[in-house]
Formats: structure tokens, sequence, C-alpha cells
């Protein structure tokens, strides 16, 4: 079991109601909703089969409703975003191997 110092450290423990997750975000419930029905990402489910968010899909949400919010088509915001995410692992990916790069440019 989850210790609770290690949850709270945890963006992608599911901490968030769907009613709270809206209200974080400024988004509508049905917006998450066409969220998951996008695949931008899976919310997870209570014992009682409630959806349940994490921070890490929250600031997913929060990404894709600004675009939405500039005329961006969710489909296409939604992409953007989970591109900006690849890019963003694999420049840490990166980062965090010099010795790698070092050798192999020797």
């Amino acid at each position: 079991m989850a210790q609770p110092d290690d949850v709270l450290d945890d963006e992608h423990y599911p901490a968030y109601t769907m009613g709270r997750a809206a209200e974080m975000t400024g988004a509508s419930q049905d917006f998450l909703r066409r969220l998951e029905k996008a695949r931008l990402f899976t919310p997870s489910r209570s014992a009682g089969g409630h959806r349940r968010y994490s921070r890490y899909h929250l600031l997913l949400a929060a990404r894709v409703r600004e675009m939405v919010g500039q005329g961006v088509a969710l489909e296409a915001a939604c992409r953007i975003v989970v591109l900006e995410d690849q890019l963003q692992e694999a420049l840490q990916r990166n980062r965090s191997q010099p010795h790698r790069q070092q050798a192999e440019a020797a």
C-alpha cells in the first residue's frame, strides 16, 4: 500500500473526482469525458466505478482546454499535447545521457 508521502509526491496518483477535476481545470465534466473519448488519457476508476484523475491528467486537460479556447479543434489539441510530452521526455532522456553522446562522438 502506498504511503501518504508517496501519494502526495506522485503526479500520477488518481486523487481527484470528476467534479473536483472539472473545477480545478475550469472545464466541464463533459469536456473531461471528451478528452477520455479522444484518448488523451484514461482516468482510473474507484471501487464504485467513478472516474478518478491525477495531477498529470489535470495538467493535460488544462493545456488542451487552453488550446480549444484559442480555436484549435479538440482532437488536434490532444495530439499536440501528446507530441509535446513525447518531445519533453525525449529531451530529458538525451540530457540524462551526456556520457553516451560524448562516447559516440569520439
